[in-house]
């Protein structure tokens, strides 16, 4: 599919990757360079379409500011403009290969659970580097990691990201995975990633949402729905598979009341690093019977 955009010229568009949120996400080469970018195009045909390309223009301010492995870059935004009006643009970004985290564990539990609290911790890793530079990611999901062949991962989606204390005027997030304070419009900080974190942590463990659906529901609807989700099993409840210290330190990450929640993503790597030593002694220990040989494991 190798083709040009006439508003970008000087990139070889290669192949169509997929479909984002109102935009079309392709491979590409820059004329000269033997690397390879990805290119997000959003067009406006309509008013409908003006979050899109608001989205867009936030995801490149924010990633320009972000300097980690964890976290995909964004390297140029060009816009089109008619009548001084935005009415498409392209995203040139980090070209990013590898599964998303859904995708890993969209039919089974993770069957090594030292890899999954690892992925873990190198979301929180990326995460703590948004917040240092003080932001909030704000849609943390699993849709939103990819995780690449040696098992690091990528951060991406930083349209709904905003500065650490900023209160927005409409809902934004996933139902699945937004937290409390999102649904009642309240500022957001890093323990809002955190419950994010939080929820995507719950589905990886259990293979079920730890939150109600909220669209289309109205304030009231939202509280009552909120509270009820109190009820959620702890994730050793719903896998036994799973250490009673990672299942305490998702559900408390899960907590309503932000204050109940660790205080910064630093607080759930060291927890996470505690469950990753016990776990990997345990998987060292030999089986009644078995000689005492030390497996080798990446790290």
């Amino acid at each position: 599919m190798a083709k040009t955009f006439v508003h970008l010229p000087e990139y070889e568009i290669l192949e169509r990757l997929g479909r984002g949120a109102g935009a079309i996400i392709y491979s590409a080469r820059k004329r000269g360079q033997a690397q390879k970018v990805a290119v997000k195009h959003v067009v406006r045909h309509g008013p409908q379409d003006d979050r899109f390309i608001e989205q867009a223009e936030n995801e490149y301010e924010v990633a320009r500011q972000l300097d980690h492995p964890s976290l995909r870059k964004c390297f140029d935004l060009v816009r089109v403009r008619r009548w001084l009006k935005i009415r498409e643009l392209f995203l040139i970004m980090e070209l990013v290969e590898g599964r998303r985290l859904d995708e890993l564990y969209e039919h089974e539990r993770p069957q090594q659970l030292e890899r999954a609290v690892r992925l873990f911790i190198r979301i929180a890793d990326g995460l703590a580097a948004m917040h240092k530079a003080g932001f909030v990611h704000g849609d943390i999901k699993p849709r939103n990691v990819f995780v690449l062949d040696d098992d690091a991962i990528k951060i991406f989606d930083f349209g709904q990201s905003c500065p650490i204390g900023h209160a927005k005027t409409r809902i934004q997030g996933t139902p699945d995975f937004i937290a409390p304070e999102q649904v009642l419009r309240q500022p957001l900080d890093q323990r809002t990633d955190i419950f994010n974190l939080g929820a995507t942590m719950y589905w990886v463990l259990t293979g079920k949402a730890y939150r109600t659906m909220l669209s289309g529901a109205s304030p009231g609807q939202m509280k009552q729905k909120l509270d009820a989700r109190r009820a959620n099993d702890p994730p050793h409840v719903v896998n036994p598979a799973v250490p009673l210290a990672l299942s305490r330190l998702v559900s408390e990450c899960c907590e309503h009341d932000k204050d109940q929640r660790p205080w910064n993503m630093q607080a759930v790597i060291s927890r996470l690093e505690t469950v990753l030593h016990v776990l990997d002694r345990q998987s060292a220990e030999p089986a009644e019977g078995e000689p005492a040989v030390r497996s080798a494991r990446a790290k």
